[in-house]
C-alpha cells in the first residue's frame, strides 16, 4: 500500500472562532493521537486533503503526515475520524491516529464479488450478508478488498468466513464462523418480502387500536 504525503502545521490555538479562522484560511483543524503518542494539535491543507479524500478509501489511506513546527518531523497515521457539515459536507476536524508499522492495526475491508453464480444464472438470488470484514493486519499490507468467486455456488449455497483465504500476515478480527453471503431460492426471497409487509401491517393495526383507546380515554 502507498503512503499519503500530507503537510501539517502545529496550532496553538483551540475552540469554535479560531478553528473558524482556520478553515476561512483554507484550512482544516485536525488532532494526531496514538497509542504511545501524545496528543498533537495540527491544521492541514482542506483541498489538499479534499484531494485524497476523493481517490481514497478513508478507512484504509495511510498517510505520512509532515509537521513543520520550526523544525519538521514525520509522523505515519490514518484517519480515526472525519468530521463534515451536515448539509454542506464541508470539512470541520480530522482525527489522525498515530500507526507503528511493526504493529498490527483492525480495519475493515470491503468484500467483493467475482463471477456469476450457477444458482443465480437459473434464478436464485444472492444475499450478500457482510459487505464488510473487520481483519488484523500490518498498516503497510492492508487489503484493497476481499475478493469472493460465486462462480461455483448453487441455490442453497453459502460462504463462511472461515473458508475466505487469506494472506499469511492478515486474519479476520471477527470471531465466530459466521454467513457472508449466500444465494436463495426466489421463493425465499418473496417469502421474506411478504412477512416484511405483514409485520408492518400489524404494527400499522397495533398504532390504530392504541390511538382509538386514547381517544376513548381522552
Amino acid at each position: 500500500m502507498n503512503t499519503i504525503e500530507l503537510k501539517a502545521n502545529i496550532r496553538k490555538t483551540t475552540g469554535n472562532g479560531p478553528a473558524r479562522a482556520l478553515r476561512r484560511q483554507g484550512l482544516t483543524p485536525a488532532i494526531l493521537y496514538g497509542r504511545n503518542t501524545e496528543p498533537i494539535m495540527l491544521s492541514v491543507n482542506t483541498n489538499s486533503l479534499e484531494n485524497v479524500l476523493k481517490n481514497e478509501n478513508i478507512g484504509q489511506a495511510l498517510f505520512n503526515l509532515v509537521i513543520k513546527n520550526g523544525k519538521t518531523i514525520q509522523k505515519t497515521a490514518m484517519i480515526k475520524e472525519l468530521q463534515t457539515m451536515p448539509v454542506s459536507d464541508t470539512l470541520i476536524h480530522v482525527d489522525f491516529y498515530e500507526v507503528a508499522m511493526d504493529r498490527k492495526i483492525v480495519v475493515s475491508i470491503p468484500v467483493v464479488v467475482t463471477g456469476k453464480s450457477k444458482g443465480v444464472e437459473v434464478g436464485g438470488v444472492l444475499q450478500v450478508v457482510r459487505r464488510e470484514l473487520e481483519v488484523l493486519c500490518y498498516p503497510g499490507e492492508i487489503p484493497e478488498s476481499i475478493e469472493i468467486d460465486i462462480t461455483n455456488l448453487e441455490i442453497g449455497d453459502s460462504v463462511h468466513v472461515d473458508e475466505i483465504p487469506l494472506s499469511e500476515n492478515i486474519e479476520l478480527a471477527d470471531e465466530g464462523n459466521f454467513t457472508i453471503l449466500t444465494v436463495v431460492s426466489p421463493h425465499v426471497e418473496e417469502e421474506e418480502v411478504e412477512e416484511e409487509e405483514e409485520e408492518l401491517e400489524e404494527l400499522s393495526e397495533e398504532e390504530q387500536e392504541e390511538e382509538a383507546g386514547a381517544d376513548g380515554e381522552a
